[in-house]
């Protein structure tokens, strides 16, 4: 007995000295800050933002992708052995380096309008990426709710276990008295030591499930487990959150399908998918382009040739009286051509109208187009799944919100008859009419009526939020 009040006690003390540090370092924390904290910092947030950053630059290339496409190529070498040169396109067997310029555009005329599709496509996968990450922003927002309520639930069955071992603690020592006087039998005593033991190990579990909450609200905000982390519990009325019952299913759904991201992004990627099946049917038509190159080279084998006289002749033949012809001897010159002139003699320009007429490719084009319209089909059907799960869900939360009412208002007259009839027994334990079996039935029948109804409030807050969750309102508490 004494070492598992010893145990009681370190865990107390454990406890309340983490409460005051968190005190001490004034870090509150609320539900909107919670919520706020979650969508700049969880993983899973993060992760979409990636991912309609993806889509944001696949819809900017498709539609640079209208641009003319141009390339330019250059290219200097070395050849040897026998060759053409690229410069008098003669064969040479020697070894001579070469330089090669040239470039090339292209401009799509007509084409059945893929591009465009592809950029509507394209349009609608952005958009349908925005609704994920506002509907992963909902979900964590919700989840942060749920881990939010969850820790203050257990912050306060604490308090409740608190007061319980007080009270047990009062009445031991109480019935110790009436013992030591002889006025109760010492069975008393030891039944009230078994439930002070009793009370202090839930004490203890109430602990350790507060500690676990916590932890997990940090891991779902991605927050330090070193940073001081205090919840501030609101002081929420219980009537005045109790509206829902105003309200139909209906109603909620119709809300709901404005702004629920499932549903747009389901319905985004429909229309992504019918402009996709567009696009691939203007790849079974002819497209029409502008072409143009071009290009110049030069080559160290070029040469230029120079005719220079001389005072010598040159035979050639003879007349028909026997005189020889004679003509002035001429020397060829060789001489390197520069550069430059090289290439502005070898510049070159061509201009071409391009008609592509696809006749056969393995069927690929046909298969692109079959999937394209199979996916159109798929998507459709994924419309309609997301807004069945919508409707479902939004009944469920209503019926369960509901239910969560009358539970909160049974558990609230549970507890006021039970905290009565502690009074009653108390009163009677003190007088000797009941037996300390009897009182201990009837205090823990009052300590489970208090626990029952911190947790059906607590279990009516989240069912109204869920509500809220399905309006699209900010929340809070």
């Amino acid at each position: 007995m004494q070492r598992l009040q010893r145990v009681f006690l370190l865990s107390v003390f454990i406890f309340v000295s983490a409460f005051s540090n968190a005190q001490d370092n004034s870090d509150v924390w609320t539900l909107q800050r919670c919520v706020q904290y979650a969508q700049d910092h969880n993983l899973s947030i993060q992760q979409n933002v990636l991912n309609e950053r993806l889509a944001k630059l696949t819809l900017q290339q498709s539609q640079l992708a209208q641009l003319p496409s141009a390339n330019v190529n250059g290219s200097y070498g070395r050849s040897n052995g026998r060759s053409i040169d690229p410069t008098s396109n003669s064969f040479v067997d020697a070894s001579y380096n070469f330089v090669s310029l040239s470039g090339s555009a292209n401009v799509l005329l007509f084409g059945w309008f893929q591009q465009r599709n592809s950029i509507s496509r394209n349009k609608y996968s952005l958009e349908a990426a925005k609704a994920d990450l506002d509907q992963m922003k909902d979900d964590i927002s919700l989840n942060v709710a749920t881990g939010f309520l969850r820790a203050l639930l257990a912050r306060e069955q604490i308090s409740v276990s608190e007061k319980q071992v007080e009270l047990s603690k009062a009445q031991l020592a109480q019935t110790q008295k009436f013992a030591d006087v002889g006025r109760v039998p010492e069975l008393n005593v030891a039944q009230l030591e078994s439930q002070v033991a009793t009370d202090s190990a839930n004490l203890i579990a109430a602990i350790s499930s507060y500690n676990s909450s916590v932890l997990d609200l940090r891991a779902l905000l991605n927050l330090d487990f070193s940073t001081p982390f205090e919840l501030l519990a609101p002081d929420v009325k219980v009537s005045d959150q109790v509206k829902v019952s105003a309200m139909v299913p209906e109603e909620i759904y119709a809300e709901a399908q404005k702004h629920f991201g499932s549903v747009r992004g389901a319905e985004f990627r429909l229309s992504a998918a019918r402009r996709n099946w567009w696009a691939a049917r203007g790849a079974l038509l002819p497209q029409l382009s502008v072409g143009a190159q071009m290009g110049t080279n030069w080559a160290s084998t070029y040469k230029q040739v120079s005719y220079q006289t001389t005072t010598a002749f040159d035979t050639i033949g003879l007349t028909t009286t026997g005189d020889f012809v004679l003509r002035p001897a001429v020397n060829q010159v060789y001489s390197d051509v520069l550069f430059g002139k090289q290439l502005n003699n070898n510049f070159r320009q061509t201009l071409s109208l391009n008609l592509n007429v696809p006749l056969f490719n393995g069927w690929q084009a046909q298969y692109n187009t079959r999937q394209a319209k199979i996916n159109i089909a798929t998507q459709e059907l994924n419309v309609r799944q997301a807004e069945l799960n919508l409707k479902t869900n939004v009944y469920k939360a209503y019926n369960d919100a509901v239910n969560s009412i009358q539970k909160y208002y049974a558990a609230l007259h549970a507890a006021e008859a039970a905290e009565r009839a502690q009074d009653f027994a108390k009163k009677r334990y003190d007088l000797g009419l009941t037996s300390a079996v009897d009182y201990l039935i009837t205090q823990n029948t009052q300590y489970s009526a208090e626990a029952n109804l911190v947790s059906a409030k607590y279990d009516l807050i989240f069912k109204l939020k869920v509500i809220d969750y399905y309006l699209g309102k900010e929340l809070k508490l």
